[in-house]
């Protein structure tokens, strides 16, 4: 010590080490960020929090709190990715009474909040806890019996460190206040009467004066909710006593188990577990490319309420399986002797509508990827009879549960997936196709994944996807794992990101590869026809058709016959290995461009008018949530009129760009609409069509998003009133019959509204906050809404006419 205070020291402190060695005493000064000195007076502490559960928007009110107080500073930090909501926030909040000069995390931290209870499990919250430090969790698990459901590490240092360690079910004291996964208020609320920075009453009334700030443009409601959670917080808050004896919990299970791939154990377990910057650059994958397939080892454990289904109610229509956005909902069919080893419980009722004996339907959900968003309960149509509130499927706790679920979902896997080729083009046949898009980063009850999620089932086997940046971007691909999954053969979507300027382009020259390597192997296979290839065969590689999935697995077992008689020509022949590497461009790629409102109407707007006048055959897919959803709700030019968003505070003065009117006016490009919610068999119908047109689609599938304001799992109902208010008309432009003398338009939403758009809008914040604020302009913007609506269905009836 007395060294260190003759030494003429930067501030903040250094780090520094002693070491003994031949009686030679050694002092080691360093300035890295990874450890510090700090102020015994000053609190430090950690929250661990999910994107959207308002963590960091709290620990942001609570420095704005903090701030204010005589002789008190205060600083915070925040660390997170780039993910949607449910991904791990860490707060950093430092506050007392000296300067803070500290431009650096916190590695000593005297109080610890972990706001998901999945977080001990999956990663150690007490690395950079400090003896005697606070520990508040947020458990479904009671006081008397938390203790048993930690690991046995944590146990281990909360004993060795001396931690106090407290508790609260704030989830369900949030659900019901009417704040549904917003614990932000509750948890504020623990921390101050934990932190002692100020007197209870007086820390109560700071933190109800920062809700009357915060929330009081979003409507007294929404204040009163949040009043309410502060005024029953302290209530659910209780201390868990600690013996001196040593204390026993669980195993923390392994980050992904011992038989994942070999890339998953080695570089995705360690990001998994916030060990990332560990990695070395020799780790990541030299060429860019990232495995598939890794989503579904990140198990989030995001909501304590998943479904529960109910085989003798259900109906088997495959609602379900089609609009969850997070595709933890499958089905498979199955043959009487595939289930000789399934657990004594497992759900296998008989198949519906099938002639043949001993197939059995079978449904399966992946609780732990559950985000609870609730949609599948709400698309679904079964009924009890006897107990009026009873679907086929409902919501409840899953904790109970997830032992036996994992069971099942073991042997579900193990079960051959079949499906009939022919039934794939309906609805009902759509769920038993393989999901290759599940388990993504995206916020619960999102809009755009489902949409995804239904087209890569429907052509994922041979689908190239070009993504724009955006929400579908990071939720796609972003790391550190990645949706996109292939299916039992090996096949699945080929994806890759580009910018939003030039993802239109970027998709273009996927089309304008996959023709040229065609057309290469079209003109190898003439010359080789009667040469060692059989004339017929080659004529069935060119010529049949490739439009459902029979056709496509026909055409694979051509290309088998193929394969075989090349190995038996003569191998000094040039042209067999040039074939060879073109030969899989002969089944027809479905190229797909994918991108959100902000990068078609706006960014992108350019690339996309000029790939619809190329007249290639490519499908572009517009995710239209009408806000510039990634970035944080800033306003596009697919915002709707009267719409409040970012730079459109005062609402957007100007109407929603019409895409569909633009593609439609070229005469060339196959337009629909869809909005998977409001009707399930048109969304299908329209992707379809969309593929099968041998030039340029573009489909405009309408996006709930968070940023909309209201809660998600009403979605279905909110894209509903969309479509009979006329905000979303569904319609499908067909140039095919134009060609055959017939009205290439057809509408498959009522012609006039059947609903008020007042009725659709003001269920939205969005909307109803400007009727809120200031009622004479949202009058006058909704009589100009209403009035635009009237004058679009004329341009489009008249359309209908040419």
């Amino acid at each position: 010590k007395a060294v260190l205070d003759a030494l003429d020291l930067p501030s903040p402190p250094p780090r520094f080490t002693v070491g003994i060695t031949d009686d030679v005493t050694r002092l080691s000064l360093t300035t890295g960020p990874d450890l510090h000195l700090e102020p015994d007076s000053r609190t430090r502490a950690l929250f661990y929090g999910l994107g959207s559960d308002g963590t960091v928007g709290a620990n942001k009110s609570t420095v704005k709190i903090l701030s204010r107080l005589p002789g008190m500073h205060a600083q915070v930090y925040f660390v997170y990715d780039s993910n949607k909501s449910g991904s791990r926030t860490v707060s950093h909040l430092r506050f007392g009474p000296d300067p803070i000069r500290a431009p650096y995390l916190i590695e000593s931290a005297n109080f610890i909040a972990c706001h998901s209870f999945a977080f001990v499990r999956q990663i150690d919250i007490l690395e950079r806890a400090a003896p005697g430090a606070v520990l508040l969790l947020n458990s479904p698990h009671p006081p008397d019996r938390i203790l048993q459901q930690l690991p046995s590490e944590l146990l281990e240092k909360i004993q060795d460190l001396d931690l106090s360690l407290y508790v609260i079910d704030a989830s369900r004291a949030a659900r019901e206040s009417g704040l549904g996964g917003r614990i932000n208020t509750i948890m504020q609320t623990c921390f101050f009467a934990l932190s002692s920075v100020l007197p209870r009453d007086r820390a109560l009334d700071a933190i109800r004066d920062s809700i009357r700030e915060t929330y009081g443009h979003k409507g007294q409601q929404v204040v009163n909710q949040n009043l309410a959670a502060v005024d029953t917080a302290l209530d659910c808050l209780h201390a868990v006593p600690l013996s001196g004896e040593p204390l026993s919990g669980i195993p923390r299970p392994p980050a992904v188990p011992d038989h994942a791939p070999e890339f998953v154990r080695d570089v995705t377990a360690k990001l998994l577990r916030d060990q990332g910057d560990l990695l070395p650059v020799s780790a990541m994958p030299i060429d860019g490319t990232w495995p598939v397939d890794t989503a579904r080892w990140n198990q989030r454990d995001l909501s304590p309420l998943a479904p529960v289904w109910e085989p003798d109610l259900c109906i088997q229509c495959g609602h379900c399986v089609v609009i969850c956005p997070h595709g933890v909902i499958q089905v498979k069919q199955a043959a009487s002797e595939d289930l000789k080893n399934a657990p004594p419980d497992f759900p296998a009722p008989a198949l519906r509508g099938q002639s043949e004996e001993n197939r059995h339907y079978l449904l399966q959900l992946n609780l732990p990827n559950c985000t609870g968003c609730g949609l599948c309960v709400e698309i679904c149509p079964a009924r009890s009879k006897t107990q009026s509130n009873l679907k086929a499927l409902h919501q409840e706790e899953k904790a109970p549960r997830l032992d036996r679920e994992e069971v099942h979902l073991d042997f579900f896997r193990q079960v051959p997936a079949q499906q009939e080729q022919t039934q794939s083009r309906t609805l009902r046949g759509v769920q038993f196709l393989p999901q290759r898009f599940e388990f993504p980063g995206a916020c619960a009850g999102c809009g755009e994944t489902a949409a995804l999620k239904l087209v890569s089932q429907l052509f994922g086997d041979r689908m190239l996807v070009a993504n724009a940046t955006g929400c579908s971007s990071i939720f796609g691909g972003n790391l550190p794992t990645t949706p996109w999954t292939v299916d039992a053969n090996g096949r699945g979507p080929a994806w890759a990101n580009s910018l939003f300027e030039d993802n239109a382009e970027f998709g273009y020259g996927f089309r304008l590869s996959a023709d040229l390597k065609r057309q290469q192997a079209h003109d190898l296979l003439r010359e080789l026809s009667g040469h060692g290839v059989a004339p017929d065969l080659v004529e069935s590689l060119l010529t049949a058709p490739q439009e459902i999935p029979s056709e496509i697995e026909a055409q694979r077992q051509r290309l088998q016959e193929l394969d075989q008689q090349l190995t038996r020509l003569d191998t000094d022949d040039p042209r067999v290995p040039r074939l060879r590497s073109v030969v899989d461009s002969l089944i027809d790629r479905s190229v797909w461009i994918v991108g959100g409102d902000g990068w078609a109407c706006d960014i992108g707007f350019g690339g996309l008018d000029h790939v619809l006048a190329g007249g290639r055959n490519l499908n572009i897919l517009v995710l239209d949530t009408e806000v510039y959803s990634n970035t944080g709700g800033q306003a596009s030019k697919s915002t709707p009129l009267g719409a409040i968003a970012k730079f459109a505070t005062g609402g957007k003065l100007t109407a929603k760009t019409d895409l569909a009117l633009h593609g439609m006016l070229k005469g060339n490009v196959y337009v629909g609409t869809i909005a998977l919610g409001a009707k399930l068999p048109q969304a299908l119908r329209t992707l379809q069509e969309a593929e099968a047109w041998p030039g340029p689609s573009l489909v405009l599938s309408y996006s709930p998003c968070i940023a909309h304001g209201y809660p998600l799992q009403h979605s279905l109902e909110q894209q509903h009133n969309a479509v009979q208010s006329g905000h979303w008309p569904l319609l499908r432009y067909n140039p095919a019959l134009r060609q055959q003398g017939k009205s290439p338009l057809t509408l498959d939403s009522p012609v006039e509204p059947v609903l008020a758009l007042k009725t659709y809008l003001y269920n939205e914040l969005r909307y109803n906050l400007l009727h809120l604020t200031n009622p004479d302009t949202a009058a006058d913007l909704l009589h100009q809404a209403e009035t635009h609506i009237k004058e679009r269905m004329r341009m489009l009836q008249a359309l209908g006419e040419i």
